[in-house]
């Protein structure tokens, strides 16, 4: 069964794309991370079983989706995903979010509980956010010059300006040679799936917006170093896996143990996907789906 891109009109004058793979009655909405789409999820969708029905959307500024008004925080994606459950009239469903869509997936079950049955946070960014640091004289990042306002992430010499320098400029060599060395470090996509991918990340136009997004994200009890937590995390509590590879470079292991720390013990299960870096469906696409199959049917199973 093949996967169909649609797109869709929201009420606050965004338009969405998003995929959909027809299934079952079980119902599957994906959550994609920064310099990707819904795209980056389609051997996944593919491979999962046909009893679940698979929808994976476009974030805003993302792949077909519109940029009207740029973001200032993950609460306005997930106010975003919100207008789109809307539309699309979408309950009872399994909300799985990747690295940035990990965030997305967390507030968006703090704001709008009742929707979601399950969260899969698959390499996803902390509950205490994911920090971007300034550098020092010799070019190195520096841990104690955490940047503090979007301005200075615009001005950040190792990733904003090069990345985004990279996006004006179509520079496909130069995206291949990053997401290489800090992604694609265990296994690459087959040649043509690879372009592919890079035509997706081409589409991105709220680069820094994300970054700085993310760097203030703290929804953990916990100063992050850049500010207090809002302490909402409490507030998630329907059953949870954590995903993470043991060789991801972007997503660090104290990272998903801040997640898995500030997470209600009691609906928390916490997997560690083997051999796998920030991009389980390219590394190990069996074992991402065994993970997310066995944790579903056995919340079937208890809630019988």
């Amino acid at each position: 069964m093949s996967i169909q891109l649609n797109t869709i009109k929201l009420s606050n004058n965004e338009t969405y794309g998003y995929r959909v793979r027809e299934g079952g009655e079980r119902l599957l909405l994906l959550i994609h991370g920064n310099m990707t789409s819904s795209k980056h999820w389609d051997i996944f969708m593919e491979a999962l079983s046909y009893e679940y029905k698979v929808i994976a959307l476009d974030l805003r500024g993302f792949g077909l989706s519109s940029y009207q008004t740029p973001i200032s925080s993950i609460k306005d994606f997930s106010d975003d995903v919100k207008l789109f459950v809307d539309e699309l009239e979408l309950k009872d469903f399994t909300l799985m979010g990747w690295s940035t869509g990990g965030a997305v997936a967390m507030q968006f079950e703090i704001d709008y509980p009742g929707l979601a049955t399950e969260l899969i946070l698959l390499a996803s960014a902390s509950t205490r956010g994911y920090p971007f640091y300034g550098v020092n004289e010799q070019g190195q990042i520096d841990l104690t010059k955490r940047y503090q306002s979007l301005d200075e992430i615009k001005q950040d010499p190792v990733r904003s300006i090069p990345i985004q320098h990279a996006y004006d400029h179509k520079n496909r060599e130069f995206l291949k040679a990053v997401w290489n060395a800090v992604i694609y470090n265990v296994n690459q996509p087959p040649a043509e799936k690879y372009e592919e991918y890079v035509d997706d990340m081409l589409t991105q136009r709220n680069l820094v917006d994300v970054y700085h997004a993310l760097n203030t994200f703290n929804i953990s009890s916990t100063h992050n170093g850049l500010g207090d937590g809002t302490g909402l995390v409490t507030r998630i509590a329907i059953p949870t896996l954590v995903l993470s590879g043991d060789r991801d470079l972007v997503v660090s292991k104290a990272m998903n143990d801040e997640i898995i720390a500030d997470l209600n013990n009691e609906i928390v299960t916490a997997k560690v996907l083997k051999n796998c870096g920030h991009s389980a469906p390219i590394d190990d696409l069996e074992q991402l789906t065994e993970a997310v199959t066995t944790f579903l049917n056995m919340k079937v199973e208890e809630a019988q």
